[in-house]
Formats: C-alpha cells, structure tokens, sequence
C-alpha cells in the first residue's frame, strides 16, 4: 500500500467560471486514510482574475506561477517516495502534476477521464479558458507560453488515452486525429462497460512505458447526478460507471504512479450531491492504492 500525500491545488485560472478553487479544501476537510501522510496547500493568485473570452491567454502568467510552486512540490513528494494525489482545482493544474511525475519516472502513459478533450491549442481555443488546453501541453502538442518550468520528457500521444469525451470542439477533434491520440466515448462506456474501456485504456497508456498519470475530472459524470463542476456536459457517464473507473484504477495500482481528482466547485453542487461523490471516489483511493 502507498504512502499518500495529497496536494490541494487551489486555482480556477484556467476557467472564466469562479469556484474550483475553494473545492480541494472542501473535500479534504477532516479526511483521514490510514496510509496518508500529509496534505499540502498551494493557492493561485485570484486577485483580478481575467474572464473576457476574447483573451485567449488570460491569467497566463500567473496560472504558469502557480503550476511552477505546484510542480516543485509534486516533485518534493515524489523524492519522498510518497504517492502524490493533487487535488483540484480546473484542469489546467494537472500541467504540473503530470509533468512532475513523468519527470521523476521518465516513461509514463496518462489516462484523462474526462467529458472534454482538453486538447485546444491557443490558435484552436473558442473560450480562451486554459484548462481547456492541458492535456495538449502534456502531449508536446502545444508546449508554448505553458511549460516553461519543465525540462525533460513530455507524454507521447500513443500512450494518451481520453475516457468519457463527449464534448469536444471540431478544431480541437482535428488536433486529436492528428497527434494520434485514442478517445473513448461516453457512448462506448454505455455500450461495453467503464471495466473494459478502462482496461483497454490502461493497456495503452502502459505500452512500453513504466507505468501511467490518470487525472479525474468530476465532469465526466453527467451533471443531473454530479452538477458541481465549472463546465457541465449533458448525457455523461453514470456513478456506476464512475465508481467503476475508480474499482479499475485501484485493481492496477501497480502501474498507477501519480493521480489527480479536478473540478469540484462547490459553488454550483446542489444538495452536496459532487461533494459526496467526489469524497466517496477520495476516501476509495486514499484507503486502497
């Protein structure tokens, strides 16, 4: 069993939407796990947060300021020998996440499950939100203005894997055709089953690599059941399927090295229904990878 520290990524820069900042501390309040270590606390700068949609690279800077102090201490958590399980916050922060941890391991495959895509670059981006570009950034696809702070290898896309896109603009499908990157629709999931499409993905994203990063956006799960998140997209996966996505996760612990769980906000939950899920998937994983 792992000896866990989480880190509370506490930023909604990546989004014009306010919120996913106050969630890692909302769900991280009182948790214990009896292989955790320690839970770490990095705050973005929000003061004169930037929403016109017609910036396409608002709150850059200090969004890439931010990811830089979370890198540094994904990285400190991983020269401990500790699993690092950050906690978010938007999308944007699994930059440093992910990166951090393939930094460490040199080879890794990622498995983002998630309703978006996350594969804009700033010349295909509609919103300008930035986490709407990550996984992009992760995949050496656009490098560019976000990973300054990073210095060694990047996510090759035959080893990237979307679980759950549904909701994903035209250009940045085109973006996702041509890096090579495998998606799974939250149609399949319905039609073969989260435990299949998740072994498959875990079978691409391990090929030839040490091991692989998942990051867990909560808005894969449809929102009339899980309506606390930033960007909602209609027809998503059911908590069946969600609790079974977590089931898979912890049945290959072995090659699991890094995790994120992102984009509760608590200011759109509605009767605590995210919250509970969201802490029901933590609880899982803290007492069982």
């Amino acid at each position: 069993m792992k000896e866990i520290d989480i880190i509370n990524a506490c930023t909604d820069l990546g989004v014009a939407v306010d919120g996913a900042c106050l969630g890692p501390n909302e769900l991280t309040k009182d948790l214990k796990g009896k292989n955790l270590r320690a839970i770490y606390k990095i705050y973005a700068d929000e003061e004169n947060k930037e929403k016109d949609r017609d910036n396409k690279k608002k709150n850059l800077i200090k969004l890439n300021e931010f990811n830089e102090k979370l890198y540094k201490t994904v990285l400190d958590v991983i020269d401990k020998n500790h699993f690092p399980l950050t906690i978010g916050g938007d999308h944007s922060l699994v930059i440093a996440s992910a990166l951090a941890s393939i930094k460490k391991n040199k080879s890794l495959g990622i498995i983002w499950i998630d309703a978006h895509g996350d594969f804009n670059t700033f010349d295909t981006t509609i919103t300008g939100n930035i986490h709407g570009l990550p996984l992009a950034a992760i995949a050496g696809y656009e490098k560019k203005d976000l990973v300054g702070f990073h210095t060694a290898n990047t996510y090759l896309p035959q080893n990237t894997v979307i679980v759950g896109g549904r909701d994903i603009d035209p250009l940045e499908e085109e973006n996702l055709k041509d890096a090579g990157v495998t998606v799974f629709s939250t149609e399949e999931i319905h039609k073969r089953g989260m435990s299949a499409v998740m072994e498959d993905a875990i079978k691409i994203a391990c090929d030839g690599t040490e091991g692989m990063h998942i990051s867990y956006d909560l808005d894969v799960i449809d929102p009339k059941l899980c309506p606390g998140v930033s960007v909602p997209a209609v027809n998503g996966i059911t908590l069946e399927e969600a609790y079974d996505a977590v089931d898979e996760i912890i049945k290959h612990k072995d090659k699991l090295k890094s995790l994120d769980l992102v984009e509760f906000n608590p200011l759109k939950d509605v009767d605590n229904k995210t919250k509970i899920i969201a802490k029901t998937i933590l609880k899982s994983l803290i007492n069982n990878i």
